[in-house]
């Protein structure tokens, strides 16, 4: 079997999520078109070449519905040719894209695909994609679990009490994203991944003075009377300031085999080692980075020790300390250069932006083996190993 190698990766800036968004004038077709115009242009790859574009969007409804890769990759230039598809696995849609994407590659379906994602959550706010008075879930979903289930704000709550996380615990590590997100701004470490566009050069939610005194402060997010007396372990210690923001950006990653890559004059930037997915209790939620995380490594014939970096998705504080409870994981070697909760997290963007910033990262730092993982709606997660060349 080939091996599928990751050859180019960046992203967009991320703007904040509101209609005065530095990035809200601009289209999300127009976002990933950006991403997928700098890709060819920094690799030197002719994209007739490409294969298939495989894109990750979360609200597939306005300006994000009809296949918004198929249009990207038109507006970007690409020959009418390149065939491309959007999928969706909630928060994980464009990691998934990167799985379909080196999978493909590994089989021989593809020689150079990219994988890539998009969300404007200013344009196209969460949720969009339910009208009023719709039900998603369906009756059979409503049988089995009669109490009902909950918004995921509910259940990082019901994470911070199973695991006994308390509110300064979780500021700390806010604090602690937002100042590596500055950090890595001020030294230059972005600078290879990230795509200015329209003016707009950097992600604008880091707050490099941010504070645990300042977040003290905020009050609960997703405090609800009913969920409160449902649910009286809930002390209601997630806010604002220890959640990700809602965001707009776009991201996207060239993947092929060595052997292509030699051929073309590609320089590998890390082998796409190992892959899992995982289901999980729809009521938490967002803790399948748990067991996503043991069965890749099974799979990778790996331990955690042996993994340098690591990049597990900020959606939350709670679901990455919960993360690291259970696995054991030095939380020095996790999200590096910062999270989604300073960086932002454009739901289906965000998949292929923690590639590009763990890819980069593992190679300015020297590290063999890095570790992504994504929590997701409905009780899902993916996982990957990628291995430095």
């Amino acid at each position: 079997m080939r091996d599928a190698v990751v050859v180019e990766a960046v992203r967009t800036p991320m703007g904040k999520g509101r209609p005065n968004g530095a990035l809200a004038h601009v289209h999300p077709v127009e976002l990933l078109a950006h991403t997928l115009r700098t890709l060819v242009e920094r690799s030197g790859v002719d994209p007739v070449l490409i294969d298939d574009v495989i894109g990750g969007t979360v609200d597939q409804v306005g300006e994000q519905a009809m296949n918004t890769t198929r249009y990207a990759l038109l507006s970007a230039g690409f020959p009418e040719s390149v065939p491309a598809t959007t999928v969706d696995r909630q928060c994980g849609s464009s990691q998934q894209a990167v799985h379909f994407a080196a999978q493909g590659v590994m089989a021989g379906a593809y020689d150079l695909v990219v994988a890539c994602g998009v969300e404007s959550m200013s344009r196209v706010p969460m949720w969009s994609n339910v009208p009023p008075g719709a039900d998603p879930f369906g009756p059979g979903v409503a049988a089995r679990y009669p109490e009902g289930l909950v918004p995921q704000g509910v259940s990082a709550e019901l994470i911070a009490a199973k695991w006994s996380l308390t509110r300064e615990r979780m500021d700390t590590f806010a604090v602690a994203s937002h100042h590596k997100a500055a950090e890595a701004w001020a030294s230059g470490r972005f600078d290879a991944e990230v795509a200015p566009l329209d003016g707009v050069s950097r992600d604008e939610c880091v707050r490099p003075a941010s504070s645990v005194e300042v977040l003290a402060g905020l009050k609960s997010a997703y405090h609800d009377p009913a969920f409160a007396e449902r649910f009286p372990q809930i002390e209601w210690n997630v806010t604002a300031g220890n959640a990700s923001p809602v965001n707009d950006g776009a991201s996207a990653v060239l993947i092929t085999s060595s052997e292509t890559a030699a051929r073309l004059g590609l320089r590998p930037l890390a082998r796409l080692h190992s892959f899992a997915v995982t289901g999980s209790d729809p009521l938490l939620m967002l803790t399948g980075v748990v067991p996503a995380t043991e069965k890749v490594l099974r799979r990778a014939s790996l331990s955690l020790g042996d993994i340098d970096l690591f990049e597990v998705n900020e959606a939350f504080a709670s679901v990455v300390l919960a993360w690291q409870q259970e696995t054991g994981a030095d939380l020095d070697r996790v999200n590096v250069h910062g999270g989604a909760i300073a960086l932002g997290h454009p739901l289906g963007a965000s998949g292929t932006r923690l590639t590009t910033t763990l890819v980069h990262a593992m190679h300015e730092r020297g590290a063999r083996y890095g570790l992504q993982t994504m929590c997701e709606a409905g009780g899902l997660a993916n996982a990957m190993v990628l291995e430095a060349l």
